[in-house]
């Protein structure tokens, strides 16, 4: 009896020290703004976007996320503005993204991209700010090239 006791004892232990060790699936920017995207209609949208600034955010990106709620978004930010491109290597889910020139108007937009894809998506020419969607947004909004986006500073 006593070696199933011990085994009782050590439960709460085990299950601490498996909990500390789990590995997290993503890890979020600190930075946090509201980015509204205004369209050609009047409409005005504003997501909640992560700020993705450094080499390491912007290279992990929204990889290994299983789920991006309507209002929320990831914000790379390029400066000075420059060509970049993108692609979807460990990314679970599918996003709309919206590459957005120094001005602030929407250059070109990747609808539903393709998850997991290694596939480059360019943005078309110097952007100032990149911004990540969940896939089908833009499409359901009316967010179209040539609205308009406006990013608070810091």
């Amino acid at each position: 009896m006593w070696p199933f006791a011990c085994i009782f004892r050590a439960l709460p232990l085990l299950v601490i020290f498996t909990l500390g060790v789990v590995p997290v699936a993503h890890a979020q920017t600190s930075e946090i703004l509201p980015v509204t995207i205004l369209t050609a209609d009047h409409d005005r949208f504003v997501f909640m976007a992560e700020v993705a600034r450094t080499p390491a955010t912007r290279s992990q990106g929204l990889m290994n996320r299983p789920h991006l709620p309507a209002d929320r978004g990831m914000l790379f930010v390029f400066d000075p503005p420059q060509s970049v491109s993108f692609w979807m290597k460990n990314t679970l889910i599918s996003l709309d993204i919206i590459f957005i020139a120094e001005d602030g108007t929407i250059r070109r937009i990747a609808q539903q991209t393709t998850p997991h894809s290694t596939t480059p998506l360019p943005s078309g020419g110097a952007v100032s700010y990149v911004l990540e969607i969940a896939g089908g947004r833009a499409l359901e909004l009316g967010i179209t090239v040539g609205d308009r986006v406006v990013v608070p500073a810091p």
